[in-house]
């Protein structure tokens, strides 16, 4: 009974012994798989942070633009700065740390040509008026702004929106005295909403943000002014080439969609 025992013993560790280098040669060939499956695998997209300057009127529809952006580009955050187009401009020029730029005009994109790459016109956009709820006065055309008990915000000249009012305005030899002229399109908007004047020059894609707040008066195209909007990369982005796709996809079919669903002209 021993001599089996024994030989049973034997046997069992002659199996272990042999087991043994199979087990060390699957285990190594494993390795050598994961090993070249790791390098085939391509890397992950580098993490890249965008910073965008855009013009105050883009606020809504850029908030949305940068969520479809980021969805189809992974590793991509894009972060907006909204404000007049000439604030934007004296930001650039000061170095402030920014990769895109995007004004209301192509003027205040001119005078960048130091700072900027090409420029691209993304869209288009046009004036209205904007009256105050339930337009008490019964405003309906650009004439009724030179009524001294109407108190009218304008955009300051210097602003886009405020070059574009005074142009529209000039043009048809009507005399308005604003009772204040506001540093971006949102600020004059803002005024009217809060009843703190009877009407304002606003961009259409601005006022109709504004629902029921205000009475939108359409200007006919013979006596409006359209507002392009270019769009550049800064030559002192530190992220050229994702500045570079960012700026080029805003004239692809997807995000054209978002900003003329938003109101804006096609380009």
């Amino acid at each position: 009974m021993s001599a089996i025992l024994n030989r049973r013993a034997a046997a069992a560790a002659l199996t272990a012994a042999l087991l043994v280098p199979l087990s060390a040669c699957g285990s190594d060939a494993e390795k050598k798989d994961d090993a070249a499956s790791s390098a085939s695998a391509p890397a992950p997209a580098k993490a890249v942070n965008l910073t965008v300057l855009a013009a105050s009127s883009l606020t809504d529809v850029f908030k949305t633009a940068g969520e479809a952006y980021q969805k189809s580009h992974p590793g991509t955050k894009v972060t907006f700065s909204f404000a007049g187009s000439q604030e934007l401009a004296a930001q650039v020029k000061q170095g402030a740390p920014a990769d895109a730029l995007v004004t209301a005009d192509t003027k205040t994109m001119d005078g960048l040509k130091g700072e900027t790459n090409d420029a691209t016109v993304i869209a288009k956009n046009r004036l209205v008026i904007a009256a105050g709820k339930d337009n008490p006065f019964k405003i309906d055309e650009l004439k009724d702004l030179a009524d001294s008990k109407i108190k009218v915000v304008l955009a300051a000249p210097e602003v886009p929106v405020g070059r574009y009012s005074k142009q529209i305005l000039d043009a048809q030899k009507i005399e308005v005295k604003p009772v204040s002229q506001e540093a971006n399109v949102r600020a004059v908007l803002s005024k009217v909403e809060l009843g703190e004047a009877d009407a304002g020059l606003v961009y259409k894609t601005d006022s109709a943000k504004s629902g029921d707040k205000v009475v939108t008066v359409d200007i006919p195209d013979d006596q409006n002014a359209v507002a392009s909007y270019p769009a550049a990369t800064l030559k002192q982005s530190k992220n050229s080439e994702a500045a570079a796709a960012f700026v080029a996809w805003l004239s692809t079919p997807e995000a054209q969609k978002i900003l003329q669903d938003a109101g804006f002209q096609k380009a």
